[in-house]
């Protein structure tokens, strides 16, 4: 788990004081201080901080650029008491990145659409020998950083609320019952604020995203519609500035990981909300120490907003990592490390011999997701969560060796149920893996999953005249066959 709190709980990330954040006041835990237009802050009186330059001061002060501020303040906070009974304004957020992005990005050419297009179609015809799964985009879109906020906004909003939601009720929850009596109407205000400071926060993340990532999947989860290809020419053409490989082989070599992604998630219908299922289930469990609330509660004034406001921004109320919540992140860590092991195979043996700086991208890139770069950082700071596949180098040469012993049909097989992927011990040590279960059918396992879960669908569950469940097979032992997940 990312050590910084999502969406401005705790201190993490709202150090006013820090020159290179852009703060010069005091800490703001409700993360207003990067809001547009009101640097450093809320406006405030003449010759105080969150003041723009030439409105402090002696005969510094303009009264249109005060209008203006408060204006714009009015207009965010009518989004707030506007923004439903979610946990983040996501309108804010989608208006706020467009915004910030609009001044770094431009229109997209027909030249760089058309290129993107043919780059996925010479990529789909070299990945059809390469892997079972056929095509799975049916629509290939070249995005600008504005329109990838716009399409991924709908999955945004299923990663965040989970964990937007629990950290909500938590603190809330937490408050000693006499702040909260106190506090009273104060308490639905900061309900709204709050999913202000989280739509502020999380627009800021998607516009430092909108300008690093490459394609729809390039945190390891499509953000966009189904079935659609899509790259973002203006960053595939910054990412290869500094690579000493043609800007046409990049482009191709992107094309060619999107492409990948997009067979496997079209094709594995289970894997792309079982990714989901596993952020929620961490989402879950999120809980607050509310001793130590207890105890600096008996320091703060309830009917002193600013003291609230003040333990909110001190780490107080920052979640705990629950042995569960560990179990969910390395298994979301398994999976995501075992979708980007396959793509990472499959497009080496797609474009290796057909593209003279492939191996070069292919290190670039496994060095990219498996370090984590700016997007992953500002995913962990937005959703709370790293999306980080550590493994990858281990589950790439896991799907290769696969595919040398069984081929790419007895590969790709392996995806047709969530029981019959590698675990994380896997990874531990491919070659036993594949020797180990070199001699097994993952068809036949497959039916062997299916027929067991279809009799406790039928309720066929209850033992028979002989003590065994109907369909069990007995061992050496004289108990029933374990399944492919208990072995």
């Amino acid at each position: 788990m990312s050590d910084k709190p999502p969406f401005g709980f705790g201190p993490a990330d709202r150090s006013g004081d820090d020159p290179e954040r852009g703060g010069d006041g005091p800490r703001d835990p409700f993360g207003f201080g990067n809001l547009p237009g009101m640097p450093g802050g809320l406006p405030g009186m003449p010759g105080m901080p969150g003041m723009p330059p030439g409105m402090g001061g002696p005969g510094g002060f303009d009264v249109s650029q005060l209008g203006q501020m408060l204006t714009q303040l009015g207009q965010m906070l009518s989004q707030a008491q506007n923004s439903g009974d979610g946990p983040v304004n996501y309108d804010l957020a989608a208006q706020m990145a467009t915004q910030q992005l609009a001044a770094t990005t431009s229109s997209l050419t027909g030249e760089q659409r058309a290129a993107v297009s043919d780059a996925v179609k010479l990529a789909e015809l070299w990945l059809d020998p390469a892997t079972e799964f056929p095509a799975g985009a049916t629509e290939t879109r070249a995005w600008s950083a504005s329109e990838w906020v716009r399409a991924s906004m709908p999955t945004w909003k299923r990663l965040c609320d989970p964990v937007a939601r629990r950290m909500s009720a938590a603190w809330t929850d937490a408050l000693p019952e006499e702040a909260r009596a106190a506090a009273g109407p104060m308490m639905a205000m900061l309900g709204q604020m709050g999913g202000l400071a989280f739509g502020t926060q999380l627009g800021q993340g998607l516009a430092q995203l909108g300008a690093e990532v490459l394609t729809s999947t390039d945190i390891g989860i499509p953000v966009g519609p189904d079935r659609v290809a899509a790259l973002l020419p203006e960053n595939v053409e910054r990412f290869g500035r500094d690579l000493d490989v043609p800007a046409s082989e990049v482009l191709i070599f992107i094309a060619a990981r999107e492409a990948a992604h997009q067979r496997l998630f079209a094709h594995v219908g289970w894997l792309r909300e079982r990714l989901l299922a596993t952020v929620e289930e961490y989402a879950r469990g999120i809980t607050i120490d509310t001793s130590r609330i207890e105890e600096m509660a008996r320091g703060i004034d309830p009917s002193n907003p600013a003291a609230i406001q003040e333990a909110m921004g001190s780490g107080l109320f920052e979640p705990e990592t629950t042995p569960a919540q560990k179990a969910a992140l390395a298994r979301l860590e398994t999976l995501l490390a075992l979708v980007e092991g396959w793509v990472d195979a499959v497009v080496a043996d797609a474009v290796g011999e057909r593209l003279p700086g492939a191996a070069a991208l292919r290190e670039t890139l496994r060095r990219r997701r498996a370090s984590g770069g700016p997007a992953e950082q500002t995913f962990a700071t937005v959703v709370g969560l790293e999306l980080r596949p550590r493994r990858l180098r281990d589950a790439a040469e896991l799907w290769r060796l696969l595919g040398e012993q069984r081929g790419t049909a007895g590969r790709d097989a392996l995806w047709a149920h969530p029981d019959l992927v590698p675990s994380a011990d896997d990874l531990d040590d491919p070659a036993a893996f594949v020797a180990r279960d070199e001699s097994s059918d993952p068809i036949a396992e497959l039916e062997k999953l299916a027929k067991a879960e279809g009799e406790q669908e039928d309720g066929t569950g209850q033992q028979d005249d002989t003590g065994q469940e109907p369909g069990g097979q007995e061992d050496g032992d004289g108990g029933p066959e374990p399944g492919p997940a208990a072995r």
